[in-house]
């Protein structure tokens, strides 16, 4: 149906020939494509990949919407148990024309949802990552489950990961005024993330496990591995991680220090993506009632905790400036670079 264009798809037209990059908060983030990103078959390396196009692996605590058959295959209801599904994917065209139609319209698009075991779902999962390491991709606030998964494939595709990817996608309401109900959602999902966590990192098929975490996702990521750790925490649990980065964390930083305390050896796996001009951050900073955030901390705050920072307060552009880890070239080699990092003395 005709519509009026808004300004954001006005500014991502205008930008697409450049390769610049918008934002527009926490519940969307493609920008346009850079000239050194990986191929679009990054991500068609599974076997699943090769015989329809590229594949992110989604493991969601969300109940399904009309059996899961059509958009939006999985809602903001909380599901009585977890379903993994794989999301396969139409890639986003390459030519110039074709770029900016999509553009208008989203990069990638989902041809098919298909389900994954219906006994044990996460362990067909792991039978499909088999062999390869894994990246996680943890949603923030405000997001749907398609949204969450086609950022989960951008990331992918831009930082050249060439393992399985797995969306894990808990109910987020997909509303402004709901940051209460989501954030509430999040951290009930925890058993379920710890379970998919353990069956990966426990699957000695499986390579390391890496994952990356985004705003209200860092909370539910860094409470799953408090859990965890203090479950089944050895050196042999941690060596079976890689890096673990939090971009723009919208943690209470007295109680991202105690969690941190928590974790053992995997406090130094973390990477922390701050900006203290982050303008979601301060919203969610009022709503808490006025402690500071990690994602907006200053540098000398977090430090001292033994986390590495890669503070982006200087990179991309734009109001909110919540969304950088998608967005901005730079941001992302950060990312790229602590995937691709071998050891973490």
């Amino acid at each position: 149906m005709p519509h009026r264009l808004s300004r954001r798809v006005l500014l991502r037209l205008a930008l697409v020939n450049a390769g610049a990059a918008t934002l527009a908060g926490c519940s969307s983030a493609i920008g346009a494509f850079d000239g050194d990103s990986a191929p679009a078959s990054a991500l068609g390396s599974s076997p699943m990949g090769a015989r329809g196009g590229p594949v992110v692996y989604a493991v969601t605590t969300r109940a399904p919407v009309n059996g899961a058959s059509e958009r939006p295959w999985f809602g903001s209801a909380r599901a009585g148990g977890t379903r993994a599904v794989a999301v396969r994917f139409d890639p986003p065209p390459e030519t110039f024309f074709g770029r900016i139609g999509s553009t208008l319209s989203g990069d990638w698009r989902i041809n098919a949802v298909e389900a994954l075991g219906n006994n044990d779902p996460v362990a067909a999962l792991t039978l499909e990552a088999g062999g390869r390491d894994v990246l996680v991709y943890v949603h923030g606030y405000n997001q749907s489950f398609e949204r969450a998964a086609i950022d989960a494939a951008e990331l992918t595709r831009t930082i050249g990961f060439s393992g399985a990817t797995v969306s894990f996608s808990w109910p987020s309401k997909e509303g402004l005024l709901d940051y209460g109900y989501d954030r509430e959602s999040a951290l009930w999902s925890r058993d379920a993330f710890q379970d998919l966590l353990e069956a990966l990192v426990r699957n000695a098929m499986v390579g390391r496990v890496h994952i990356v975490a985004h705003s209200m996702g860092t909370l539910l990521t860094l409470e799953t591995l408090r859990q965890l750790w203090a479950v089944s925490g050895s050196a042999d649990v941690a060596a079976r991680f890689g890096a673990i980065v939090l971009a723009s964390p919208d943690i209470d930083v007295d109680l991202f220090a105690t969690g941190v305390q928590r974790i053992g050896p995997l406090a130094k796996h973390i990477t922390v993506i701050s900006s203290v001009n982050d303008r979601a951050l301060a919203v969610s900073s009022r709503l808490a009632g006025g402690v500071s955030r990690v994602g907006a901390a200053d540098r000398a705050v977090l430090e001292p905790l033994g986390v590495k920072i890669a503070d982006a307060s200087d990179y991309g552009w734009g109001i909110i400036r919540h969304d950088l880890f998608l967005t901005n070239k730079d941001v992302r080699g950060v990312i790229k670079r602590a995937v691709e990092r071998r050891t973490w003395d």
